[in-house]
């Protein structure tokens, strides 16, 4: 596929602010992958690129959040990483196993899933800061420093849809990781960047060995998305983020209908 000067500079800015959104709101698909998909790229081939593409940018906002990192039990840490890799690797295998219509077809009803997830954050995480800073005093409430058996399984699902599809599944790691776990939300944040950065890895290993990819827009990604991931690590909470949500939750549901078309 030709890609033109402008064409070039759009996946890369595309890359850049998913980057950005990597580190901050967790639905970095939900910008690039549509900008993919309007440059003629086929559903399937598009996400494995970009999976490929965003890599670099996983991997630099974890490396912003080392601070927030060293705050988790290595174990604990080490644990999180490990279920969403293998869910991971379930999501990349359906993707790959399942007719690449499946895809095409899911594709924009995931996105308007992803949406809604991104529109009602706000309520999750209010709710989610309401339930860590107001404990009930008659009913004091057990810290949770280990996973139980549900936030297990539920990790373990959010990997296997990032590796699937993944716009999004920062929202669900975040939602899963804060309510199982007693952590400040900028360490759940930082823990939901490297446990999707290890599923990215996976999935993008079994891209680069069995799936079809475009190298150019792979390239183009991931050169945009490694300045975006850093600089959303440092830089994602001093962001709007209520216009920030309201836009991509707008660009997701022109992406989708324009998909359904």
């Amino acid at each position: 596929m030709r890609v033109t000067g402008a064409e070039q500079l759009a996946v890369v800015g595309a890359g850049l602010g998913a980057g950005i959104l990597t580190s901050t709101v967790g639905v970095a698909s939900l910008l690039s992958f549509p900008v993919l998909i309007a440059l003629g790229i086929p559903p399937v081939v598009a996400n494995a690129s970009n999976t490929l593409g965003l890599l670099p940018g996983a991997l630099s906002g974890t490396f912003g959040y080392r601070r927030e990192l060293r705050e988790i039990p290595r174990a604990q840490t080490i644990t999180v990483v490990l279920l969403c890799a293998l869910g991971a690797i379930g999501g990349a295998v359906l993707l790959l196993a399942l007719p690449s219509r499946v895809f095409a077809t899911a594709a924009p009803w995931l996105i308007l899933f992803t949406c809604l997830i991104v529109g009602v954050q706000p309520l999750i995480s209010r709710r989610l800061r309401a339930r860590s800073n107001h404990p009930s005093s008659d009913h004091p409430r057990r810290l949770h420093r280990s996973l139980s058996p549900a936030t297990t399984v539920f990790t373990t699902l959010t990997g296997v849809y990032g590796g699937y599809f993944g716009a999004g599944a920062g929202v669900m790691m975040m939602a899963v990781l804060a309510v199982g776990l007693d952590l400040d939300l900028r360490v759940v944040n930082g823990l939901k960047t490297i446990a999707l950065f290890a599923a990215n890895l996976v999935a993008g290993i079994i891209f680069v060995f069995i799936a079809d990819l475009n190298l150019t827009a792979a390239g183009l990604l991931a050169a945009g998305s490694l300045v975006g991931g850093y600089a959303g690590a440092h830089l994602g909470r001093r962001l709007p983020a209520p216009l920030l949500r309201a836009l991509i939750v707008l660009a997701g549901i022109i992406a989708a209908f324009l998909m359904l078309r």
